[in-house]
């Protein structure tokens, strides 16, 4: 049998984490391990998730924001940056209510299958004005550059534009070149 991963910066949480998880497992939701964690789904959507840190174990609600939180326990973990995730923090397994946890997990689910979730916002990057004259200047260059996805672009945009001085940009321009001529992205020796 395959060896269960949770988020843990520690080993402090085992008995409080297997006590969620047996909570959990009351629910049709689906365990498997993402980005290094335990994560539940359901209809392959991510519903919600546990793990142990320093000073609390949680269940995260990837779409939290939608939750009534009538208990008043859910926190955004990274104000201003996490828009749908919510944590439920315990400090100890005397805090785990069997009946308010599967209320709301169960409200968790029936938002899931209303389709409620926060739609990401796409940010177009706009090359710098150095960056657009290379493309203009050089039309080969302009050419395979238009090649790559718009994803790759803009790592190659980000990259070069992020310089802090000239010289910086022009070196890392002259870096770039080949590598988009040669239709190789500026990370794909890192995808493997």
């Amino acid at each position: 049998m395959a060896e269960k991963k949770t988020w843990h910066s520690n080993e402090l949480w085992e008995v409080e984490l297997e006590l969620l998880r047996s909570i959990i497992n009351k629910t049709q939701l689906v365990v498997t391990n993402k980005w290094g964690g335990e994560v539940y789904t359901h209809d392959n959507k991510n519903v919600i998730g546990i793990g142990g840190f320093k000073n609390f174990f949680v269940i995260w609600f990837f779409n939290g924001v939608f939750l009534k939180d009538e208990l008043n326990v859910l926190v955004n973990a990274n104000e201003g940056v996490t828009k749908g995730l919510r944590q439920w923090r315990f400090t100890s397994k005397e805090e785990i209510n069997e009946k308010h946890i599967l209320a709301y997990i169960k409200e968790a689910i029936a938002n899931e299958e209303k389709g409620l979730s926060i739609k990401l916002e796409k940010k177009e990057v706009i090359p710098s004005d150095y960056f657009s004259g290379e493309l203009k200047t050089d039309l080969v260059f302009a050419e395979a550059f238009q090649k790559f996805t718009p994803f790759k672009q803009k790592e190659f945009i980000e990259y070069v534009d992020s310089a802090k001085q000239e010289k910086t940009k022009i070196a890392r321009m002259e870096k770039i070149k080949p590598m988009v001529l040669n239709n190789v992205g500026l990370n794909d020796k890192y995808r493997g």
